[in-house]
C-alpha cells in the first residue's frame, strides 16, 4: 500500500516561500464581494492561498498585495485582516475546548488539574491570564514531580482570560483546567497551539517567569498571551 497517499499534501506559504503542511498555515480565498476571506477551517470552495500562522506573516500579505497575485485576480485584503484572523482563531479554539469539556477530556479546578498532572493525564494545562501567580506556582510544582515519573511534559498555556475559559467550559470562575487524553482534547490542543503560534506567544524564559511568578521555570514551561495580531497581552 502507497503511505504517500495517506500523507496531508503540502502547501506553500505565499509570503516566505516556505512549504509547511497546512496545520502550520492558514487559508485565504475571494470573497463574492472581492475581499480576502480567512478560511480557517479550510473547506471553502475556490481558489486558495497559504499563509504562514503568524500575524506578522498576514500582515505582510496585506501590505505586498500578495493575495491578488497568488489568487490570480484583483482582490482587497482589509487592514484589520490580521485582527481578523486572530479573533477567528481565538474563537476556534474556545470552541474546541467546549468539545473537550463536553466529551469529558478536560477537567477544572486547581486540584483536580494538578492531579491530573501527577497521574500523568494531562496533555495541556490552561492557566488564565488573569489569574494569580501562585496558583501557576502549585502548577508548576506539580509539574515537576510529574516529571520524573511520566516522560512526556505538557505545556501550561496561558492566552484565555477567565471570563473566556468560563463561557467556554460553561462554568464560573475557571482559572485552571487541564486536557485529558482523547480525540477532543487532541483536536483542542492543536488550535490552542496555532493560535499561540499566530501571537508568537513564546514559552516563558527562566528570568521572565521568576519576575512573574517567583519561582524558577525552564523554558519550555509557559506559552504566554500577547494579544491580538502580536499586541501586548489583554
Amino acid at each position: 500500500m502507497d503511505q504517500s497517499a495517506n500523507k496531508t499534501p503540502e502547501r506553500t506559504c505565499i509570503v516566505t516561500r516556505a512549504v509547511q503542511n497546512p496545520d502550520r498555515l492558514i487559508r485565504f480565498v475571494a470573497g463574492p464581494d472581492g475581499f480576502v476571506v480567512p478560511d480557517i477551517s479550510g473547506k471553502l470552495p475556490g481558489r486558495g492561498v497559504w499563509v504562514s500562522a503568524n500575524s506578522a506573516c498576514v500582515e505582510q500579505a496585506v501590505n505586498k498585495r500578495l493575495f491578488s497575485r497568488g489568487l490570480k485576480k484583483a482582490v482587497q485584503a482589509a487592514s484589520d485582516l490580521p485582527i481578523l484572523v486572530d479573533s477567528l482563531l481565538e474563537q476556534r479554539a474556545l470552541a474546541a475546548l467546549g468539545f473537550a469539556r463536553k466529551a469529558g477530556e478536560c477537567i477544572t479546578g486547581l486540584g483536580k488539574v494538578e492531579g491530573a498532572l501527577i497521574g500523568g493525564r494531562a496533555s495541556a494545562v490552561l492557566h488564565a491570564t488573569d489569574g494569580a501567580a501562585d496558583g501557576l506556582r502549585k502548577l508548576q510544582n506539580a509539574r515537576t514531580a510529574a516529571s520524573h515519573l511520566h516522560p512526556s511534559s505538557p505545556k501550561v498555556f496561558r492566552i484565555f482570560t477567565e471570563p473566556q475559559m468560563s463561557l467556554a467550559l460553561g462554568a464560573t470562575n475557571v482559572i485552571h483546567a487541564a486536557l485529558v487524553r482523547g480525540g477532543a482534547a487532541q483536536a483542542c490542543l492543536r488550535h490552542l497551539k496555532k493560535l499561540a503560534a499566530y501571537r508568537d506567544a513564546q514559552p516563558t524564559s527562566g528570568a521572565d517567569a521568576q519576575a512573574e511568578t517567583s519561582f524558577a521555570m525552564s523554558s519550555d514551561d509557559v506559552v504566554r498571551e500577547t494579544g491580538p495580531a502580536g499586541e501586548p497581552g489583554r
